[in-house]
Parts: structure tokens; C-alpha cells; sequence
């Protein structure tokens, strides 16, 4: 029995409720008893995003995923930014684990360029456009040539 869009998706809105590990908080009288954070999986568009915002910064790469992710507490950047690096680091791997991927970081970016640069050789060849031509276009733009090629007969 086939899996129905509508539960594919589904697994994009689960939370995850984490608790820290004590050396990564350090101690405290004034530290709460849970100590826990709740995470959510990242999605493919969540991933092509922060690539893109990102460029070659790895480090702020991790800081979006951190941001785009954790949903308890709430952070912004500035915060993120100022969190220690293992906490930081910890907070990466289980993001990567509940979003299933655990991907060198290298692979992880080439998971996200490598349908956009089949797609970008597909249009070129099937409409003539040159690679920056393309490049230009929203992803929308491109998913809808792709599907016209497809009708016409072409490889996309």
C-alpha cells in the first residue's frame, strides 16, 4: 500500500523534544530542571534556502539551521550567535539526525545542488539557455519549464 502525499508531509510538522546533555549547560542552581529543547525536522526547501543564503559560510550555514529549526526556545541570530560551539555543534547533529540527514556537510550541500544543476543542464538543452540564464530563474520558473519540456517529450 502506497503512502498518500498528504502523509509524506505530515512528518515535516513532528516536534522533537530534546533534553541537553548537562556538559554542554554546565551547572547551576538557576538552571531549570528540564532542560530541553524542541526541534523540528528541516525540509527540502528549508535546506536549498540556507544553502543559498549560506554561499561557501559554513558557519553561518549552521547558524540558519539552528534558527530555522529550533522552535523552543525561540532564538534569533544575534543569540545563536553567541551560543557556545559545542552547544552550537550538539544542536547541528540532531537537527541533521531528526531531519534524517547525517551527511558530511559537503554531501549535505551537494544533495541540495544536484537536482537544481540537472535541472539547469535539462533546460539548457532543451530550450538553449545558457547556465546563467537559468541560474537567474526562481525555482517555480524552472519546475514549470521542466514540466513543459516533459510534455513536449524531452528528458526532464
Amino acid at each position: 500500500m502506497s503512502l498518500t502525499a498528504e502523509e509524506l508531509l505530515a512528518g515535516s510538522e513532528i516536534q522533537h523534544q530534546l533534553s541537553l546533555p548537562d556538559e554542554l549547560l554546565g551547572s547551576g542552581e538557576d538552571l531549570a530542571p528540564d532542560r530541553g529543547v524542541v526541534l523540528r525536522a528541516l525540509t527540502v526547501r528549508d535546506l536549498q534556502r540556507i544553502a543559498k543564503a549560506a554561499g561557501d559560510h559554513e558557519e553561518l550555514a549552521a547558524t540558519l539551521m539552528i534558527r530555522q529549526a529550533l522552535v523552543e526556545p525561540r532564538l534569533e541570530l544575534e543569540q545563536i550567535a553567541k551560543l557556545p560551539a559545542g552547544l552550537a555543534r550538539w544542536l547541528v547533529d540532531e537537527i541533521n539526525r531528526v531531519s534524517g540527514v547525517s551527511t558530511p556537510r559537503d554531501d549535505l550541500e551537494e544533495l541540495v545542488q544536484a537536482p537544481l544543476a540537472r535541472a539547469c543542464f535539462v533546460l539548457a538543452r532543451e530550450f538553449g539557455w545558457t547556465p546563467e540564464e537559468v541560474s537567474g530563474m526562481t525555482l517555480g520558473q524552472i519546475l514549470l519549464y521542466l514540466e513543459m519540456a516533459r510534455r513536449e517529450g524531452g528528458a526532464a
